[in-house]
């Protein structure tokens, strides 16, 4: 079974740095056509420039994606420049630590906002659009009429207490991708999640910077004892995108390394 993009139709969210460009720029070097969305449009210019602006495979999108309005530009957008929407990866994504004693309701609601609540009525404008697609197709043998692909972290299921208001926002999410994924799957649109760590992500980057000795630890505790690239969560999600996925969904597949797997407490500890 093919694990090709080639000639379908992506939005990436986030695309205008770090993973969310990673992923968008992988998908577009496997033939994909990708709408390149984000919030910051210098970003987006800085990154993409006369890319864009061609009637090339790639395309770029800015607006404040957690407004309703925003999403029903970006479906149009998308629709007017690819004619159809094949996949979409929400990778837009706010990280903020927070004291777990102390988490006021405005951090608690922007981390729910931009984490989870954006990226579902978004999946919920382009699976209708993936629906009405589907309708006016005639191959009712397709494997699939969609992909939705979420990316989410570790803390889903990891407590880091200075990560508390952002771990809601994740499990949130992970729960959304699991309804979603029952809602659709008749349709045959699959919702899947891809929770990542041990990923060089701007996130990380900083974190390094700021902690020479964190990249030691962090290696320690991955058991394929390395840091990822992003070009290989790329090609995760560029799976979840394929026909080689076509019987995955609702699920959260976890990109770490084996990072979670293991017990931080040292062997014979009980």
């Amino acid at each position: 079974m093919s694990l090709s993009v080639q000639g379908k139709t992506a939005i990436v969210t986030g695309a205008g740095r770090g993973l969310g460009l990673a992923i968008a720029r992988h998908l577009a070097a496997a033939g994909a056509n990708v709408m390149f969305a984000d919030s910051d449009e210098a970003a987006l210019e800085a990154e993409l420039g006369d890319e864009s602006r061609s009637d090339g495979p790639i395309r770029a999108f800015a607006g404040d994606l957690s407004q309703k309005l925003t999403h029903a530009n970006l479906v149009s957008a998308t629709i007017d420049a690819f004619d159809r929407i094949d996949v979409l990866v929400n990778a837009h994504r706010v990280v903020q630590s927070c004291d777990p004693l102390a988490v006021d309701d405005e951090l608690l609601g922007a981390m729910m906002r931009e984490n989870m609540t954006a990226g579902l009525k978004l999946s919920q404008m382009v699976a209708k659009r993936m629906v009405a697609q589907a309708e006016s197709e005639s191959d009712a043998q397709a494997l699939q009429n969609g992909a939705i692909i979420n990316l989410t972290s570790l803390v889903t299921d990891l407590a880091q207490p200075q990560m508390l208001a952002y771990s809601i926002a994740s499990a949130a999410q992970a729960q959304a991708t699991r309804s979603l994924a029952m809602a659709l799957a008749h349709k045959r649109i699959r919702v899947n999640g891809v929770a990542f760590g041990s990923i060089m992500s701007n996130h990380l980057q900083l974190n390094l910077r700021e902690d020479p000795k964190l990249r030691d630890k962090l290696v320690a505790a991955t058991p394929l004892g390395r840091i990822a690239g992003v070009d290989e969560l790329g090609a995760t999600v560029q799976f979840l995108a394929s026909e080689g996925a076509a019987f995955i969904t609702g699920q959260i597949l976890r990109v770490d390394g084996g990072r979670s797997l293991g017990d931080p407490m040292a062997p014979g500890v009980f």
